[in-house]
């Protein structure tokens, strides 16, 4: 399935951030309880992220492609250079932590995390990269 890019969220830090908002994957994802704080591995998923686009894969036919251009980042070179940032994240990380909502709020930096990791709408967990 391909997940419009304006539904996805790349965010680079220590650990790698993957915010999706009501993809079709979603279900698919195992439920996210993290009240520690700690993310659950998400068993038989895979994330790698590529030049122009990023592919969540899950067991079986589960899985997504997300374009990295288009959507949220009018700008193809901004929207690319920040693809790179985050790739780079995740091969350090070894992978992702995926984290995927019903729907996000028009501004995802107001997520309330404590609420998100413990409310049971939240699904995915940490995804390992697949070896390049």
């Amino acid at each position: 399935m391909l997940l419009p890019p304006d539904k996805a969220h790349f965010v680079p830090a220590e650990t790698p951030l993957l915010l999706l908002d009501g993809a079709p994957v979603h279900d698919a994802l195992p439920p996210l309880h993290a009240p520690d704080a700690q993310l659950p591995l998400c068993p038989g998923w895979s994330v790698a992220p590529m030049g122009t686009m990023c592919l969540l894969d899950g067991p079986g036919d589960a899985g997504c492609l997300i374009p990295a251009v288009g959507g949220a980042i009018a700008e193809p070179a901004a929207a690319l250079e920040a693809l790179g940032i985050w790739r780079e994240a995740v091969e350090r990380a070894g992978g992702a932590a995926v984290v995927s909502l019903p729907a996000l709020p028009a501004d995802p930096n107001t997520l309330d995390w404590s609420a998100v990791l413990t409310d049971g709408t939240a699904r995915g967990g940490f995804v390992p990269a697949l070896n390049p």
